[in-house]
Formats: structure tokens, sequence, C-alpha cells
């Protein structure tokens, strides 16, 4: 018998612990619960925060760039500004000492008249002055002209690009034919070979005159040669 209420009790206590631990997980269970999805946001949170700088990182380096590219077109637009005012400059100071020259030329023939060659007799002397000045046919515009369509520019010139102003001077006869030519301020040797040779092909001017009498005068004639229009003025 006592044995039987033994084991009876037995069965009560194991239940009851069964039933007290039930209950404990089942209170448990709820906290576990909470806990998960606590750290499920947390981690959530992380990973757009994470995301957010990402995002962020990659616009400022964009606007970095975008900022780096502006400068460098700036800087680049203010060089080619800088280098055309120059090529400007560098063109105005080269006008402006060929006219100076040629005002010294032109000067210089007006301040004095004297004889060129001091073997030839007194009565052939070489003016560089007279009240008449020599005349091509048809007046400058027609000399130019001619210039245009009888010159050749020197291959070799050409190919490296050599552009610029010869000044020739030569004699105009009393008949009008050309007599000496030479060359007073050169460019380049092509260039100035082929403006005496063109000078030397002109037909004949009409002479200049001193006292109403055909004389011996030096006439100035500066001969630009350019490539990009193909002619000569």
């Amino acid at each position: 018998m006592k044995r039987i209420f033994s084991i009876i009790v037995s069965v009560f206590v194991t239940a009851a612990l069964c039933w007290q631990a039930e209950a404990q997980v089942n209170r448990s269970q709820p906290s576990k619960t909470r806990q998960q999805k606590e750290a499920q946001y947390q981690r959530e949170k992380q990973r757009r925060e994470a995301e957010y700088q990402k995002q962020k990182q990659q616009k400022q380096v964009q606007a970095q760039r975008a900022r780096q590219q502006a400068a460098a077109g700036q800087r680049k637009a203010r060089h080619q500004a800088e280098v055309t005012e120059q090529a400007a400059a560098v063109d105005s100071a080269v006008i402006k000492e060929d006219e100076r020259i040629a005002r010294l030329v032109e000067n210089e023939a007006k301040a004095k008249v004297e004889e060129v060659k001091p073997q030839e007799p007194k009565n052939e002397q070489i003016f560089t002055a007279v009240e008449e000045s020599p005349k091509f046919p048809g007046g400058d515009k027609a000399m130019y002209e001619f210039l245009s369509k009888n010159i050749r520019y020197p291959e070799m010139a050409a190919q490296n690009n050599i552009q610029g102003r010869v000044t020739t001077q030569f004699v105009v006869e009393k008949d009008g034919s050309i007599g000496e030519v030479k060359v007073v301020r050169g460019k380049d040797p092509d260039l100035d070979k082929e403006a005496v040779r063109v000078v030397k092909s002109m037909p004949k001017f009409i002479p200049g005159k001193m006292n109403d009498k055909a004389v011996r005068v030096w006439y100035t004639l500066p001969i630009n040669f350019k490539l990009q229009s193909g002619e000569v003025d």
C-alpha cells in the first residue's frame, strides 16, 4: 500500500514539475521574440544607415569631379584667351614695325636727292625723290594685280609656312623700263629671289620727271607673301 502511495505521489510531483517547466518556457518565449525583433530592427537600421552614407559619399565624389571638370574648363578657356591675345599683340607689333620702316624709307627719300651709283656720269644720276614719281600703267591697283597673277610662291617656303613682307627697290629708267633691282628688307632667300624676279618682269612704267624731263628714279615696292590666300599684295 505504501508503495502504491509513493508511486502516486511521484507521479503528481513529476506532473507538477513538468507543468512548472512548461510555464517557464511559455513565459520566456515572448521575451526572446522581442529581443530577436529588436536585434533585427537594429541590423536593418544599421544597413540603411550604411547605405545612406555610401550614397552620400558617392554624391560628394560626383560633385567634386564636376567642380574639378568645371575648373579645368575655365582654366583651358583662360589659356586659349591668353594665347589669342598674345598672338594678336604679336601681329600688331609686326604691323607697327613694318609701318615704321616704311615711314623711315619714305622720309629718307623725301629728305635727300642723291646719286646712288657714284661711278655713273652726273647727268645720269638716280634720284630718290622727284617732282613727278614714276607710275605703273593703270596705277597701283593694276600693278598689284600684275604681281598677284605673275608671282610664283616658292615651294620650299610654302612647305615651311614662311610668309611675310619683302621690301624691294628698283630703278625706273628714263624710258620707263626696270633697271637695277635690290632687296632692302628681306624675309627669306627664296621669297627675296621671287620678289626680284617678278619685279624684273614688270612692263615699262611712266617715268618720273624733274623740271618736266624724264629722269632715273629709285622706286620702293613692298610685296607681301601670304599663304592663306595664295596671292601676293
